[in-house]
């Protein structure tokens, strides 16, 4: 008998009996369906956490120098010609200083607002655009003069959208806003992306009397290289210090592979877990396969009556499970995709972020096999009862 004969005559007892087949197939079809949306789960989270980690820029390391138990120190032109001896590996630098203050508009104030002392090489590192004014330069930081850049949510809130040329207080000193980002959130809140002053890293060291910058913002020219880059600014800042706790060196893009192999172990292990179903729905298309058999045992003795061998008998009773669990795992495929969708619509909603679970083509070729080699595997045993079974005691079955 040929593989073509014996897949219709598989697919026509399959419909001969639509409601046990389907009971049959349904835990192939919960299986995949749970795998493929897990996947897809994972695989926007990993999307999602790329998407926000390259807003704060993945090709940064960020390098904080808290100095405990050492008189040495590191200065900002230190750090400059650092970047400029590696200009393979070190593209742009920016210190930076992180201030905690009051800032006043008018009568008004902003208890929300984040405040930063940068360098006029800052907007350009973190790809930040101005809508109006201009950016800060290497005069403002020289002179250490009192202007500013503040994000969209102030000037459109407290300025009206004219905000350039204003004046804005930050702990008692006047700033004067020269520059308004360009709106980097969908919405503007209090406390949001959007909600934010610049001011030249000198101007800010002075207001809140920091003697030494202590933290700084590198870009680096290859992501792909970030692990050799931060190991080349630990290495230069030990050979200062000659004490590795007195500094800490971050890198963006180190944290988002950790962050995404931990989200790939929970993930693996979840569908995992999802998997057990489909050797359960193994064990239910064996079980079937087997009730089969003693249904069709006369049919069976008749076949090989007329000269079937038992490979055909075999053959015939291994593509019938094959086809039903193939067939269910079609229909998990298809539900699987249907129900990702619905879930990215449910956690957009729900949690309010952008998050899309999108299913791998990886995943879905790797399901539909499982599918038709658990149906092969699980067929098999039924298969060789029907084949090994007498002629004679197979035609007296009743």
């Amino acid at each position: 008998m040929k593989i073509l004969e014996s897949f219709q005559l598989a697919l026509k007892n399959i419909l001969s009996s639509k409601m046990r087949t389907f009971l049959t197939m349904l835990g192939i079809i919960i299986g995949v369906t749970a795998v493929i949306v897990i996947v897809g789960l994972g695989n926007g989270m990993q999307n999602y956490m790329k998407e926000s980690f390259s807003s704060m820029g993945t090709n940064t390391l960020t390098v904080s120098i808290q100095g405990r138990g050492t008189s040495r120190s590191v200065s900002v032109d230190q750090m400059y010609q650092l970047v400029s001896d590696n200009p393979t590996e070190l593209e742009d630098l920016s210190p930076t200083v992180t201030m905690s203050g009051t800032v006043k508009i008018g009568t008004d104030t902003a208890s929300s607002t984040s405040v930063t002392g940068v360098s006029e090489d800052y907007f350009t590192m973190k790809d930040y655009g101005i809508s109006s004014g201009r950016q800060l330069n290497y005069v403002d930081i020289q002179e250490r003069k009192n202007v500013c850049i503040i994000g969209a949510y102030l000037a459109q809130t407290y300025y009206g959208g004219n905000a350039v040329g204003q004046t804005i207080k930050y702990n008692g000193k006047a700033l004067t806003i020269v520059g308004v980002m360009s709106q980097k959130s969908d919405t503007l809140e209090e406390g949001g992306t959007d909600d934010c002053l610049f001011l030249p890293y000198t101007t800010a060291a002075r207001i809140s009397s920091t003697g030494t910058i202590s933290s700084y913002l590198i870009t680096i020219v290859d992501e792909d290289q970030a692990d050799s880059c931060k190991t080349l600014v630990e290495d230069y800042l030990y050979s200062i210090f000659e004490d590795d706790d007195v500094y800490t060196v971050t890198s963006m893009a180190e944290m988002l592979d950790t962050l995404n192999s931990m989200i790939s172990v929970v993930i693996t292990v979840l569908a995992a877990i999802a998997a057990i179903s489909l050797v359960v729905g193994g064990i239910g298309i064996m079980n079937i396969m087997l009730v089969s058999v003693t249904e069709r045992t006369r049919e069976i003795g008749i076949r090989k009556a007329l000269g079937a061998k038992e490979r055909y008998i075999m053959q015939q009773f291994v593509i019938e499970a094959a086809t039903t669990s193939t067939l269910g795992g079609i229909f998990g495929i298809l539900l699987g995709y249907g129900l990702s969708s619905i879930a990215s619509v449910v956690v957009s909603n729900i949690m309010e972020i952008d998050l899309t679970v999108a299913p791998s083509v990886g995943s879905v070729i790797l399901a539909f096999g499982i599918t038709t080699a658990i149906g092969v595997i699980f067929g098999y045993l039924p298969a060789k009862k029907a084949a090994a079974l007498n002629p004679i005691d197979a035609l007296r079955y009743d």
